[in-house]
């Protein structure tokens, strides 16, 4: 199976592709792509800015899904870009509940 029939098969699912390449770009169509995703974010298409932040590496963008992702249940979501971002203050928290969650279950066995 070719990459554009995985990406085909695979678009509209919360999915991410981990590849090797950087995706090259210069500061001009970063900063227009960052733009682009702050007017998806604040229209309330949250989904479209993500995927353009991850693109673009723009942390505030990560860190603004990330607090989205958290005022609605979503910690491990909200873990993703916080790492991503990265934020550790954001995530440690996430983290140590996490790690007090898996103690927790691991006390129980």
């Amino acid at each position: 199976m070719d990459l554009k029939s995985i990406i085909k098969k695979i678009e509209g699912e919360s999915a991410f592709i981990k590849t090797t390449e950087k995706t090259v770009m210069d500061g001009t169509q970063k900063a227009a792509l960052n733009r682009k995703g702050n007017l998806l974010y604040n229209s309330g298409d949250i989904e479209s800015a993500r995927r353009i932040f991850l693109t673009t590496g723009y942390s505030d963008g990560l860190i603004r899904v990330g607090d989205y992702y958290m005022s609605k249940g979503r910690q491990l979501d909200a873990l993703r870009m916080y790492w991503i971002a990265p934020d550790r203050r954001r995530a440690d928290p996430i983290i140590m509940q996490l790690s007090a969650l898996i103690q927790s279950l691991l006390q129980d066995t």
